[in-house]
């Protein structure tokens, strides 16, 4: 490899490690905060690819100040196609996904560095968000603190444990890994969704190795609203992931999934269902309490977390936000549900089936190779109600 600039930390010509692609649409000052962070990392032998999609507010020139090699869209074309092209562009054998809103800490990239130097047969890994929010009010902090708190779940060996999904948010990957699984798919996915996560199962299928990595952590500056977590959780999350995991006939068991959190939307169901049934039936009236006093006990946790972080009082206003989060996902269940055994009722579904690399057409039973170089032609795309996909 030829001796190039190791980013804007670095004085002098050096060799490579590793690439940060970041896609940035409109970033503004988190962008910068984000630039910023990376340029103070303890870590220099890396470059950064920034692929503007469509951005009005400078952000490209914005990164070129600080030494990102930019590359721009003209339109939007959503971050699946911004990262494949910035991992195309890249000249190093790793690649580090990072948000535009998120900052790294000083040892993030040199943490990175370092698992995949000590680990030859590691072929992606991802971190988490901090407990350290900055974005202010109730619905941003309870949402980062929350991200927080289900990536660090789990039985971690030198703060490692396995997985099976990825996640762009800040992850990394060998590039001829990326490369050679098909990277994400911009046909599936147009707008943020969960094209990390299709592709960890692609790669997990193939026996490739996935972890993650607790202490690969960076600052979310997100500010949420209510309106933004409710669509965000149902059509950009929990019906994709559902119509996914039946696609790739996987049975998910970790993260956001874990049997406890199935059995907590569950109990938010029937709590649902009670409330209004209770000034009319009796048994309404002991299953509200039993089921409200189940979701706290099984969250209790969590909320002991927030109230480490921001005090019992938020802890206490935080329950209503997390009992809408298991509404949303059970929401998310039964339109996914509907939508898998009446895949008609989504308009822009071909009623294409791709099986191992074949399109087929019910109507003819016959197969044909899938297109040549779509990194969308994975064997997971069996059904393709693509309206809950493309939000």
């Amino acid at each position: 490899m030829d001796e190039v600039p190791a980013g804007p930390a670095s004085p002098e010509p050096r060799r490579l490690s590793l690439s940060v692609v970041i896609p940035v649409y409109n970033g503004g000052r988190d962008f910068e905060c984000c630039l910023r962070r990376l340029r103070d990392s303890d870590a220099t032998d890396f470059e950064i690819i920034v692929v503007d999609d469509g951005s009005t507010d400078g952000s490209g020139a914005l990164a070129e100040s600080f030494g990102a090699r930019v590359v721009r869209h003209d339109t939007p074309q959503g971050p699946a196609a911004a990262r494949n092209l910035g991992a195309k562009l890249a000249q190093t054998p790793l690649v580090f996904f990072l948000d535009a809103d998120v900052a790294v800490h000083r040892d993030t990239v040199s943490r990175i560095l370092g698992r995949f130097r000590a680990d030859p047969g590691l072929s992606a890994l991802f971190g988490s968000y901090d407990d350290l929010p900055t974005a202010p009010g109730l619905v941003s902090q309870y949402r980062n603190l929350l991200h927080h708190f289900v990536h660090h779940q789990g039985v971690f060996v030198d703060d490692a444990r396995p997985a099976k999904t990825f996640w762009t948010g800040c992850g990394a990957i060998r590039r001829q890994d990326f490369l050679d699984h098909g990277g994400f798919d911009p046909g599936l996915y147009r707008r943020p969704a969960i094209e990390d996560i299709e592709l960890g199962y692609r790669m997990t299928r193939a026996g490739l190795k996935i972890i993650l990595a607790r202490d690969v952590q960076g600052a979310h500056m997100k500010r949420w609203t209510l309106r933004n977590v409710i669509k965000t959780d149902i059509f950009q999350r929990g019906v994709p992931w559902m119509l996914l995991m039946k696609r790739s006939h996987v049975q998910e068991t970790d993260l956001n999934v874990k049997p406890g959190q199935k059995v907590c939307v569950a109990a938010a169901g029937l709590l649902t269902l009670s409330l209004p049934m209770a000034p009319f039936r009796p048994w309404a009236l002991v299953t509200v309490p039993l089921t409200f006093l189940a979701l706290v006990a099984l969250n209790r946790d969590f909320y002991g977390l927030l109230a480490r972080r921001r005090g019992w009082a938020f802890a206490i206003a935080a329950v209503p936000l997390h009992f809408a989060y298991f509404c949303c996902c059970g929401l998310s269940v039964v339109i996914a549900e509907v939508l898998w055994r009446f895949p008609g009722l989504s308009p822009e579904s071909p009623g294409i089936n791709v099986i191992d690399g074949f399109r087929k057409d019910p109507a003819e039973g016959t197969s044909v190779p899938a297109p040549a170089g779509n990194p969308g032609a994975s064997a997971d795309r069996v059904r393709r109600p693509s309206r809950w996909t493309k939000t």
